[in-house]
């Protein structure tokens, strides 16, 4: 199972695991593959902090970051994070504010603590992803990063790679992944219409090959729709050199998510998921539920664009999972259409224990087929 990308990175399997819950992180590349940290939520200050606490868990196994800087977004260009914030918070409409207050006051969820912070613009933009860079330069195990919306900024990915590391991008179409490999990337993540979070709309079992095509000899990494080894060996067999898996690690015992979350996740099929704009601004994945029909409504507001939308929505995902208990009808839980066989709650090891056997029976299976000299 050892393709040349994970001989560079040195990792035994070709697993690679994208998490916002630094103990899921840990935990996959103690288990032979390659955690990947998103770090679009957190601060530049609270990042230092998660991937000090990584680098103390993982030994000498390396590990990876996923940053968020869109090819396209309100107040591009602006260097400066609090002139941005203050620009972007004047063009929020009143009414969106009020309607996404409404929709939570009418579902019963609590408003927070008095005194509270909440975070309106995250890491979606170049001017806050900036100092995330920064910090994950200083750490040595950090060995590849993944932007997980458009093409990295130049100065970016000249940065990245002259510090040693690899740097990546996710795409949903050929045309994207072109962009990502004229721009100078270390390897292209295909990512089928069927994954969680920000997805393209070209199924995964089509856009891979096209994908492994039109960039070789680049590595790619098949994504979206990946939850047990028959899936990565589908994919190695298309021409992939790993799997980037992002769902399945919701429900493992590591994760952090709120005992009615992952309820929630376990008990949902492949019918109730949907791409959204109604949180980020960006079509995105996630479950089906009152927040997301709400949105949809002609008579209701419109999702606004990157990040102005998720400047609306940041206090909801705030209350939401503080009280998820009380807040799942309205609670944003983004997931792939995998969730329909994330039936059960497991171990990282577990999980990476049965994507293996299942590759390799996969593989038994395939060669038995084949004819036998006589």
């Amino acid at each position: 199972m050892r393709t040349p990308l994970c001989e560079r990175l040195g990792i035994e399997f070709p697993i690679f695991a994208f998490t916002h819950c630094r103990d899921v992180v840990a935990a996959v590349s103690n288990a032979g593959g390659l955690g990947v940290l998103g770090a679009v939520g957190f601060s530049a200050e609270q990042l230092e902090i998660e991937l000090k606490w990584i680098d103390e868990h993982v030994g000498d196994k390396p590990y990876g970051v996923d940053i968020v800087i869109p090819g396209k977004y309100e107040g591009k260009g602006m260097d400066d994070p609090a002139e941005l914030e203050a620009k972007l918070r004047a063009m929020v409409p009143p009414e969106h504010r009020a309607f996404a207050k409404r929709l939570l006051a009418e579902h019963g969820v609590p408003e927070l603590p008095e005194g509270t912070q909440t975070r309106e613009l995250l890491g979606w933009t170049a001017a806050t992803a900036g100092p995330q860079i920064e910090v994950m330069l200083k750490h040595p195990k950090v060995k590849l990063v993944a932007n997980a919306l458009g093409t990295p900024p130049a100065e970016i990915i000249r940065e990245i790679q002259q510090s040693g590391r690899l740097v990546g991008a996710l795409c949903g179409s050929v045309k994207h992944a072109l962009a990502h490999k004229a721009a100078g990337v270390d390897f292209v993540i295909a990512q089928g219409g069927e994954g969680g979070g920000h997805t393209g709309d070209i199924g995964s079992i089509v856009l891979w090959p096209q994908v492994i095509d039109a960039v070789s000899p680049l590595p790619v990494l098949a994504a979206g729709g990946i939850g047990d080894g028959r899936q990565m060996a589908a994919a190695l067999m298309l021409g992939a050199q790993g799997v980037w898996t992002g769902s399945i690690w919701l429900t493992v015992d590591e994760a952090e998510a709120a005992p009615a979350a992952k309820q929630s996740l376990l008990a949902a099929t492949s019918h109730d998921t949907v791409r959204s704009r109604a949180w980020t601004g960006k079509p995105c994945r996630m479950l089906r539920n009152d927040w997301t029909e709400a949105w949809e409504r002609p008579e209701n507001p419109k999702p606004l664009g990157m990040p102005l939308q998720f400047m609306v929505t940041a206090d909801a995902v705030s209350r939401t999972n503080r009280y998820a208990a009380k807040a799942q009808a309205v609670a944003f839980n983004p997931v792939g259409q995998v969730v329909g066989l994330m039936n059960e709650e497991r171990s990282v090891r577990d999980v990476i224990r049965q994507l293996v056997e299942d590759y390799v029976d996969a593989v038994d299976r395939f060669e038995q087929l084949q004819p036998k000299d006589v």
